[in-house]
């Protein structure tokens, strides 16, 4: 972990990501800061959607971090923090990225981790630049369940059309998995890490490691949202720049992260 980046913990409050771009807004950010709250009482998730968490099922934290980059240099910029997320919970569970993918660890394009098909975490990325001169700060909200998974599902009432899953479901029976602090460190290392690698090289450094986690490569996909007509194809994959490409009649077709929804077609 680099000695610049601050670390900020606090109880209660609406939303980190909130918190963070509120700083960004005003110009008060200079260093990478991770705040994580016990509680957000307002915790987004993408679309305007609310993430919904219980303080001791869940570890929820935002992370406000530099880039020397345009904002239209920072096209896969999800799918880089879904393989930090990877490696940081390796890390933190002491075990192998190997292992996690045989235990059923995916990544699903733009932004979410899979755990059997279930839905383990989530990302939520904001921020931009406010002057040609200045860095693109982005603010990186991470949501990873970690117990009762069952509970939070049941908490969904059925609007999730993923199931839910939970870090403690990849620990062998009647282990506990280590303390919230240290998972969050883990995490933070290595986003570090693979932000700053990101920096230096964009997305296509990672296309190849991305593939390797690639829930639906291969399979029939539709793609929504954006108040755009749904695309139904068959993923292949993402380009150097993590667009997702969909096989449709023969052509290929590139589908950009943003406000778009990606489901398994039946």
């Amino acid at each position: 972990m680099s000695p610049n980046c601050i670390l900020e913990r606090v109880a209660t409050t609406k939303s980190t990501n909130d918190d963070l771009l509120a700083r960004w807004r005003a110009g008060e950010l200079i260093d990478p800061i991770a705040r994580i709250a016990r509680e957000q009482t307002a915790g987004k998730g993408r679309s305007g959607r609310v993430w919904l968490s219980n303080p001791e099922d869940s570890l929820c934290f935002s992370l406000a971090y530099p880039f020397y980059k345009r904002p239209n240099e920072l096209s896969g910029l999800s799918l880089v923090i879904g393989l930090a997320v990877l490696a940081g919970i390796a890390a933190a569970l002491g075990t192998s990225e190997t292992a996690l993918y045989r235990q059923g660890m995916r990544l699903k394009w733009p932004n979410d981790l899979l755990l059997n098909n279930a839905k383990l975490g989530g990302i939520l990325i904001e921020g931009g630049q406010s002057n040609p001169n200045s860095p693109t700060w982005m603010v990186i909200g991470l949501g990873l369940n970690l117990h009762n998974a069952a509970l939070i599902e049941q908490s969904l009432g059925g609007h999730s059309s993923f199931g839910v899953a939970a870090m403690d479901q990849l620990m062998p029976h009647e282990t506990r998995i280590p303390d919230t602090e240290f998972i969050w460190l883990k995490l933070i290392e290595s986003l570090e890490k693979y932000l700053a690698q990101f920096d230096e090289h964009s997305f296509s450094y990672f296309k190849n490691s991305w593939a390797q986690w690639d829930a639906f490569n291969g399979r029939s996909v539709c793609v929504s949202g954006a108040g755009k007509e749904p695309i139904i194809g068959i993923s292949q994959g993402v380009d150097d720049t993590g667009a997702l490409i969909l096989n449709q009649h023969d052509q290929s077709i590139a589908i950009h992260a943003g406000d778009v929804s990606l489901r398994v077609q039946p």
